[in-house]
């Protein structure tokens, strides 16, 4: 693709276990190996083990023709590793255990693709321990000219409400799914009964551009400070798991803002992509070639 944006997804890179398998996974890393799949230069800014797990890693990015210049070695730490029950396929439930990733440090390296990045995506579950918290926002400064997208991401108890304040500061938009809208609307106090007009005052009270809400089959609303864009459905025939279904549409809306999209073209991707991923196992599928066309690889 000519003129590929460069997207960041910064936080966890780890391997998500289930039952019968183990498959490459991270929010932040999902986003970004979904935007090199679109045409994108994707880039994962993470940290790993000195381990197995970490040597397939790096094997699978480069595999994907993604750098991992930007992806930390850590000796004293092993590649992070989530637990996953996904006996319901539309809400997986997780156990997140400790790993390199919670470690992630900020060196000079770094000050180049946070200067250079279009669009750059970060959740709240690296967050959890002070020096990835620290590296993220650092990072998220020194993107100024990004668009900083905060996948809120609720996993498990690892969240507080200065962990979300402080995401929202440094961020120029949020995704969010139902559940999530709900524990945000207790933590900030944000008023009104109905979705439209908690996101209204989100936009408002934290100047946001835009907003995400994401409803798995249901698909995805976006809304401005101005106008709201619902999203066409997209019937999923056979459904594996959601497992990263969230990031591929993370990753969609990424792709379509820094170019500029209109919100209904944008829309049609990013639900077109997050069914894809979630009528497929794992969160990182090689994308067909429909895909690819509606993102103008």
């Amino acid at each position: 693709m000519a003129n590929p944006r460069i997207i960041v997804g910064i936080g966890e890179a780890l391997f998500d276990v289930f039952p019968d398998a183990q498959r490459l996974g991270g929010a932040p890393l999902n986003v970004a190996v979904h935007a090199q799949q679109l045409g994108d230069t994707g880039i994962v800014v993470s940290r790993v083990g000195q381990d197995d797990l970490a040597d397939q890693i790096i094997a699978e990015l480069r595999r994907r023709g993604m750098t991992t210049a930007h992806l930390q070695s850590d000796p004293d730490h092993p590649t992070g590793t989530v637990e996953v029950d996904a006996s319901d396929p539309h809400a997986p439930r997780y156990n997140i255990l400790p790993g390199a990733w919670d470690y992630l440090t900020y060196d000079g390296d770094l000050d180049e693709p946070a200067r250079r990045c279009h669009g750059v995506c970060f959740g709240t579950l690296a967050q959890r321990n002070a020096p990835s918290r620290g590296t993220i926002y650092r990072f998220l400064v020194g993107a100024k000219n990004a668009e900083r997208l905060f996948d809120v991401n609720l996993r498990q108890d690892f969240y507080d409400r200065r962990c979300i304040l402080r995401s929202l500061e440094h961020a120029t938009s949020i995704q969010l799914n139902t559940d999530e809208l709900a524990t945000l609307t207790k933590l900030l106090n944000l008023p009104g009964e109905d979705a439209d007009t908690q996101i209204a005052s989100l936009l408002r009270t934290y100047n946001l551009r835009w907003a995400a809400l994401t409803a798995g089959p249901k698909g995805t609303t976006i809304y401005t400070p101005t106008q709201k864009f619902v999203g066409a459905p997209v019937v999923v025939t056979s459904q594996a798991d959601a497992v990263g279904a969230g990031d591929a549409v993370a990753a969609a809306l990424l792709h379509g803002i820094t170019r500029r999209w209109d919100w209904p073209r944008t829309l049609t991707l990013a639900n077109t992509l997050g069914a894809f991923v979630a009528s497929h196992a794992g969160a990182c599928p090689e994308l067909n070639d429909e895909i690819r066309k509606l993102a103008g690889a």
